[in-house]
């Protein structure tokens, strides 16, 4: 059967299968791309919204390749929920996948026996498996010249602006230069403006295999309008409003939904505080095991949770159809993001409700992630340097004990560069290619630009008075927008704004929590005995601090903000604010020490020396403590930059305090300091009071990072 009207009769066929139901037909388009796949063996990208069926296309070409002799379809995608789902999807339609990630390590064994046997009909990978040295030396070779289909799902990762997010989609341009002649190649997403289609098409149309020409890219586009969904924007003055809002409102939103927020803590602490009150729900984030974001995506789909309170981490690809609602604390740093997250939304419910509620903190939680996630120069030569001067392979930890760089941004850091071709993963580590690199600044310039204009465009949907929905199609480049007739500013606020006292005073006393620990250090870093330190293995007892305390983290949603302000690049240094020593004051009084300590000591802060020296008189005349004086620097004190790897933020502080000048009676001592990050500063402080007779060390500050 190789006529198109054969080839529609057979793929409506497989079609009823995968739907359950005999009089589905395809939406426009769908059929357009399975041909172009089928018949034309051409490489296509379709964007298209959400629940319009990207799934349907590939499994429907997959099987009607695969009845006509090809390979596998090799399915390469983001997130291991979407994987889940995308394989009960195939199942229920006859086709046999099976995946490869990092969670399953012990079935890669049967799964490459049964890719032998020919009995896979779907192989999915995420993107980073094509550089695990193993699958990419051993068993890829083998594959590639057998694929029969190369599917590409949340394309849009391939763009530049995915780039921080999955630098390994870069490397698919690779694996398409690689395959035989005629292997079509399809991409998906609904998640791309122009920029991004052009960009995606170019990644795609890469050289064929055997040097022919680069491919021609079909691009499917429909309009990305939602029906299902009403949109709204709540703007209230602040954190504890809005979390009075969910309080008072949670409950009158229809069926089960999702909360996002733009931070783990703040996920964290608005699912403690609705759980509190008496919802049933669950936090989601980056930082949950894999076993509990499981169950937790399954009491969401079977409405058993009225919600998931998540970050980004539950996104792309999960796959609930009557997911209720869409509520987000703060926004996303860009309409593309966010019309990403509300499509979770009513794609099988005529009527879906989406809430913005932004926060004034929004725009620094933006300039955070956007510059933690840029590549540096100077790092990525530091980085070059090491693995050139390196006679064997080197372990990420060995390296980031050699370029003080922290083990999140060095793993990216490694990927860029090994995408770039400048590194390559290896049994047993990293090496340095010897191929000349050269820091693309023009490129991060422009990416840097674009997502401040983003940004804008964001701030620009919250105030806008025209149909929001019309201005996120917009956003897209949808030449289709058009008023939706159902949004807040085309029909009038369709959510209530009254707030119950007794919400806003739970939300108040909620965010006023205040109270974090300070877990002591334990363990010397690897790697310290290289840099100067000579110590290594645990920390004697006798040398360790206590447990400590800290007011609270520097992303809390309560009193996080206003140590962000205190903390913020230029803000001056001050006395302490009389509010912020009563709440740290509160924090003193419910620690639950073994023992009361006897006297205060200061931390020597050069950024700070007001704040610390008023925090620590505070606290002694409340505590009728005497204040036993502040630890003298050594040598002008630490050196080098807060944060870093651990081993060189130890080499920085180890010896420049000493407690020689003070006088410190028996007991246990209060070390007061004023932001917390690496933890070494306080190690290395309390191994000196240890040392100088003071019988436990319980360290106290005002702001601990994360």
């Amino acid at each position: 059967m190789t006529s198109t009207t054969s080839t529609r009769d057979e793929a409506l066929d497989v079609l009823h299968a995968l739907v359950g139901r005999d009089d589905a037909d395809f939406h426009d388009g769908q059929f357009e791309a399975i041909e172009a796949l089928v018949d034309g063996r051409r490489r296509a990208l379709v964007v298209q919204r959400t629940g319009w069926g990207k799934s349907a296309v590939y499994f429907v070409a997959t099987l009607l390749l695969r009845r006509r002799g090809a390979g596998p379809t090799v399915l390469v995608s983001p997130l291991l929920a979407l994987m889940r789902d995308q394989i009960a999807a195939a199942q229920r339609a006859g086709v046999r996948a099976v995946a490869i990630n990092s969670t399953n390590a012990h079935e890669w064994g049967d799964v490459l026996a049964q890719l032998d046997r020919d009995e896979v009909d779907v192989l999915l990978v995420s993107p980073e498996r094509l550089n695990n040295p193993s699958f990419r030396d051993q068993q890829l070779p083998q594959l590639v010249p057998r694929i029969g289909l190369l599917v590409v799902d949340e394309a849009h990762c391939i763009s530049d602006w995915g780039h921080d997010f999955r630098p390994d989609y870069r490397r698919l341009r690779d694996l398409i230069a690689r395959m035989p002649v005629g292997v079509p190649v399809l991409a998906t997403t609904a998640t791309a403006n122009s920029r991004v289609v052009a960009d995606v098409a170019e990644q795609l149309g890469a050289l064929a295999g055997d040097g022919a020409e680069a491919a021609d890219v079909l691009t499917i586009r429909g309009p990305l309008a939602r029906t299902s969904l009403r949109l709204g924007v709540l703007r209230l003055p602040d954190a504890p409003s809005r979390l009075a809002w969910l309080i008072s409102h949670l409950g009158d939103l229809p069926g089960s939904g999702i909360i996002y927020t733009l931070t783990v803590a703040a996920a964290n602490d608005t699912a403690r505080l609705l759980r509190d009150r008496g919802y049933e729900v669950r936090a989601y984030t980056g930082q949950t095991d894999t076993d509990e974001r499981e169950e937790s995506e399954g009491l969401l789909k079977d409405n058993r949770v009225k919600a998931l309170v998540a970050t980004s981490a539950l996104g792309m690809g999960f796959d609930k159809p009557d997911l209720g609602f869409v509520v987000h604390l703060g926004a996303p740093s860009s309409p593309v993001s966010y019309y990403q997250q509300v499509g979770r939304a009513g794609r099988a419910t005529a009527s879906a409700d989406v809430l913005l509620l932004p926060g004034v903190e929004d725009r620094e939680i933006w300039h955070y992630f956007a510059t933690a996630s840029m590549p540096d120069r100077e790092r990525a030569e530091r980085v070059l340097t090491a693995l050139s001067a390196s006679r064997s392979p080197m372990s990420t930890p060995a390296l980031e004990a050699v370029v003080d760089i922290r083990r999140t941004p060095l793993e990216l850091l490694l990927k860029v560069l090994d995408v770039d071709g400048a590194v390559a993963r290896v049994q047993g580590g990293w090496i340095a290619t010897g191929e000349p690199w050269v820091y693309d600044e023009e490129r991060y310039r422009r990416i840097a630009a674009e997502r401040v204009a983003e940004q804008q465009h964001m701030i620009e949907y919250e105030e806008t008075r025209e149909c929001r929905m019309e201005f996120l199609q917009r956003s897209l480049d949808d030449d289709s927008a058009a008023p939706c007739g159902r949004c807040d500013n085309c029909t009038g606020a369709w959510f209530p704004t009254a707030i119950a006292r007794e919400a806003t005073d739970a939300a108040s006393a909620a965010l006023d929590r205040v109270g974090v620990p300070i877990e002591p250090r334990r363990q010397w870093p690897t790697g310290a005995d290289r840099l100067g330190v000579a110590v290594k293995g645990r920390i004697p007892a006798g040398e360790q601090s206590e447990e400590g305390r800290a007011l609270a983290r520097l992303t809390d949603l309560g009193w996080g903000g206003t140590l962000r302000e205190m903390f913020a690049a230029g803000a001056p240094d001050s006395p302490v604010p009389p509010n912020v020593l009563a709440a740290c004051v509160r924090v003193l009084a419910d620690w639950g020490w073994a023992e009361r300590p006897v006297a205060v000591v200061a931390m020597p802060s050069r950024s700070k020396p007001q704040l610390v020296a008023s925090l620590a008189r505070g606290i002694a005349e409340v505590g009728r403590l005497p204040l036993a004086g502040t630890l003298d620097l050594v040598e002008g004190g630490p050196t080098g930059q807060p944060g870093g790897n651990s081993a060189f933020r130890l080499a920085g502080v180890w010896g420049r305090f000493s407690a020689a000048g003070i006088e410190l009676p028996a007991g246990p001592v209060l070390l007061v300091d004023d932001y917390v990050d690496s933890k070494w500063t306080l190690t290395v402080a309390a191994r000196e009071l240890r040392r100088a007779g003071a019988t436990a060390v319980l360290p106290f500050a005002l702001a601990l990072r994360g």
